[in-house]
């Protein structure tokens, strides 16, 4: 298209039409307003504590009211940064569990493909159980709750997330059963970047939803297995052979066949 950029795609999310780049401008265009409510909460607790008290306090705790504004603002914009750079939080989850369930004996496998049924942004597998985990990333103000078991983002149900993400932990459980020649349970659990959460972790259509560090704990405390360290290396094995990285399968070893 003739004035159209030839290194950018013609693509909403740089011509200003996407609704990352609607929010990012109204988060700019409200930065006057949250400086005045936060300088407005500022001297009203000035004034208030220095009446009550004395000056010196009334100054420290104006800074504590304007420092604790700031912080809840900035994690409002941090919380929406993942879904307002147009993606879903697979790297963000990366960090998250190099930090925490690999460094207590978790193995991690990352941007697996399920054949026939799309990626697995990650497979962990642990002492309690080995997951599937599913990112999404959703609008700041997009409301994500069950009723009657079932999930709803924005009143609306997820059929086709849910039964396609359901599908994907069982196909790789059939497959890592499979090679390993022992039953492996995968079980479905999808990390939420951004959004509402009316409550947080829940179940519904039988997967658990939760941002990425509640959703480690409730790993860590809900477990769905009890491997010794031994199973899980042999798990995991079975898993790099069972799940492609790209869309190739893994050579099998000798004596050991893959699906």
């Amino acid at each position: 298209m003739i004035g159209s950029s030839i290194y950018l795609r013609d693509r909403a999310a740089f011509t200003g039409g996407s609704p990352q780049a609607v929010y990012e401008e109204l988060w700019q265009r409200g930065r006057k307003g949250r400086l005045r409510t936060r300088a407005i909460l500022a001297a009203a607790t000035l004034i208030l504590c220095g009446l009550l008290v004395n000056a010196v306090f009334g100054i420290v705790m104006a800074v504590l009211v304007a420092s604790a504004d700031t912080f809840v603002h900035w994690r409002v914009h941090h919380a929406s940064s993942v879904w307002r750079r147009g993606l879903r939080g697979e790297e963000r989850m990366n960090r998250v569990l190099r930090h925490t369930l690999e460094r207590r004996g978790y193995r991690v496998l990352y941007e697996r493909v399920v054949p026939g049924h799309g990626p697995a942004d990650e497979l962990v597998i642990g002492p309690g159980g080995v997951w599937l985990v599913h990112n999404e990333a959703w609008h700041p103000d997009a409301e994500i709750s069950h009723h009657g078991g079932r999930l709803f983002i924005d009143g609306r149900t997820q059929s086709k997330l849910v039964d396609g993400l359901t599908a994907r932990a069982d196909a790789a459980a059939e497959r890592i059963s499979r090679v390993a020649e022992v039953p492996v349970k995968v079980t479905p659990v999808l990390a939420v970047h951004g959004g509402h959460l009316v409550r947080t972790p829940f179940a519904a259509d039988g997967i658990v939803f939760a941002p990425p560090l509640r959703l480690i704990r409730w790993m860590s405390r809900n477990p769905s297995a009890d491997h010794s360290p031994d199973e899980v290396e042999a798990i995991a094995r079975a898993a790099v052979r069972a799940l492609p990285i790209g869309g190739r399968l893994t050579p099998p070893a000798a004596g050991i066949t893959a699906a």
